[in-house]
């Protein structure tokens, strides 16, 4: 049987054959999904390519009415092609919307736009959007701001922006910003991306968090969403007070394509990094949801009657080091450290064992292209032996951290390993507000990254030359050109292969310690209906509700 995408057309061959192996394993079934939905299948098809039924949707009726509280961090309301944090995107979320959305289910869909297609080698897709759009100022949504959203995000010159990193297909090289020929718009519902390269990766890139799509005058009307709130979205901004408070209601000003909105509106507090000030607030009754529990206060937040909403995801902390500062220059320096930690006992220690161990490459077996490799163990003595040949056995490293709980204790975990090797370090921790001005700048530093649905999504992002979010300075043009390959291999299997060398790559060159894989946790009172907790932290609250 030939299964087709969103518009009639047959799905690649290469799905056809994935298909056949995949429907036994739920991992396998898994990435399947992620893939064979970014390539144009919608959900219903992928599950019947499996063989399996579309799974059914719990129905209930919901009330129209209510306040929902919400405890999470409010940060400053950036240009979202520079958010580099997801509570930044998840208050930005509720009045803007991506064109395409992960879902819980790990699957791909259609938001702002309706479908899309990609050719056989994908280096053609054709964007269609979804028609009947309103943005709250009454504009229609049309392929003016999807243009205008692409070309922004393949401008390198700009400052913090990532997503020129997911776009590098699109971009003259000469220029640092869009291709001539790259973006086309069709018509005023159709837009057409012409690459350079084959990139499996862009539908996947336009779902991540800093992919929220502006309205076309955003830079006339000075750049500043808190001053000018104009969204396709659910809601609308009200207020916003950066480290305190944001309130969003109901939209007004035309109806939402999504549908009936329930909640009257939305209130976010600020109740910092302490899990014991946020137990505290759900003890008084202030809150009705949170974006994260904390993985170690997850019994006490159990224990007073709270629904706890939990996923297995990719999302995972890296104690990584920057190559091009002293002296992590040295990779012999760099591999003692590593050699020095058990990851394991990080797991147990930093999160409560609620997660699995991983391998200090940062491409997950969650990820469809994973490739397993020999596992790594911890060494002291090897980790003294690099040291003194290097000559720096009496140098005292010094690992910074934020003021987090689950960063602070993975890297005392990491430490007092490295310091039972024999070898000196120092902890520094440094409050978040303070951290996040510079946290691609450490010499030793633990941060944390949100799960992407293509291990090579967080390879470009990450290790790839000159890329914004390279916090390690990573820069191997043996890598650079592995990944390219990858990026341009739509077959799972054939993408391992490749896979298989970048990962050891990463492991030989001793860039980071990466202790784990976080499952994610968030809690929410019983009468909160209709949320799903989700893999990367993406709070889509449209549809949520409150039982009267």
């Amino acid at each position: 049987m030939i299964h087709t995408d969103r518009r009639g057309k047959p799905l690649p061959a290469h799905l056809q054959r994935t298909a056949r192996t995949a429907g036994g394993d739920p991992v396998s079934r898994r990435e399947f999904l992620a893939i064979a939905t970014a390539f144009g299948a919608t959900t219903a098809t992928a599950y019947a390519m499996l063989g399996l039924p579309a799974p059914a949707v719990a129905q209930e009726t919901p009330v129209s009415g209510g306040t929902l509280r919400v405890g999470m961090q409010v940060m400053e309301l950036k240009d979202p092609r520079t958010a580099d944090w997801s509570q930044i995107a998840n208050l930005e979320r509720q009045f803007l919307e991506p064109l395409v959305k992960y879902t819980s289910d790990f699957t791909f869909e259609g938001k702002l736009l309706e479908s899309w297609e990609v050719n056989a080698d994908a280096t053609q897709y054709t964007l269609r959007l979804r028609p009947g759009v309103l943005w709250n100022n009454g504009d229609a949504f049309t392929a003016d701001d999807v243009v205008f959203n692409l070309i922004r995000w393949c401008d390198r010159g700009a400052e913090g922006n990532s997503m020129a990193s997911r776009f590098s297909a699109l971009i003259d090289e000469a220029t640092g910003k869009a291709r001539d020929g790259a973006i086309v718009k069709v018509d005023d519902l159709t837009v057409q991306l012409n690459l350079s390269a084959p990139d499996i990766a862009i539908i996947p890139n336009m779902a991540d968090y800093p992919a929220l799509i502006v309205h076309r005058s955003y830079e006339e009307t000075g750049s500043n969403l808190a001053a000018n709130p104009i969204g396709t979205g659910p809601f609308e901004l009200e207020s916003h007070s950066v480290g305190s408070a944001a309130r969003l209601v109901r939209r007004t000003n035309g109806a939402w394509w999504g549908g009936e909105v329930y909640l009257d509106a939305i209130e976010f507090t600020d109740l910092g990094n302490d899990p014991t000030v946020e137990l505290n607030a759900w003890a008084a009754g202030d809150i009705d949801l949170n974006q994260q529990s904390s993985e170690n206060f997850i019994d006490q937040l159990d224990a007073i009657g709270l629904t706890r909403n939990e996923i297995a995801t990719a999302n995972t902390v890296v104690a990584r080091m920057n190559v091009q500062q002293a002296p992590y220059t040295d990779k012999r320096v760099r591999q003692a450290i590593q050699a020095a930690v058990d990851n394991a006992i990080v797991l147990e220690l930093g999160i409560s064992g609620r997660g699995s161990v991983a391998e200090n490459h940062h491409v997950s077996p969650i990820h469809p292209e994973y490739a397993e490799l020999p596992k790594q163990s911890r060494d002291p003595e090897r980790a003294k032996a690099l040291l003194a040949e290097a000559g720096m056995s009496d140098y005292e490293f010094d690992l910074i951290s934020i003021d987090q709980d689950y960063h602070q204790a993975s890297c005392d975990a990491i430490a007092a390993q490295v310091r039972d090797a024999g070898i000196n370090i120092k902890r520094t921790v440094i409050p978040g507000a303070t951290f996040w001005n510079d946290w691609t700048k450490y010499p030793f530093s633990m941060t944390n990254w949100n799960m992407r649905p293509l291990g090579v999504q967080v390879l470009a992002l990450a290790y790839r030359s000159g890329e914004a979010w390279n916090e390690s300075a990573y820069s191997n043009p043996d890598f650079d050109a592995k990944l390219s390959q990858a990026l341009a291999t739509a077959d799972v299997e054939a993408r391992r292969v490749i896979m298989a060398e970048l990962q050891a790559m990463l492991q030989d060159d001793g860039i980071l310690i990466q202790p784990f894989w976080q499952n994610v946790y968030s809690h929410n009172t019983p009468r909160v209906k209709g949320y799903r907790v989700h893999q990367t932290f993406e709070m889509d609250l449209g549809k949520v509700w409150l039982e009267a």
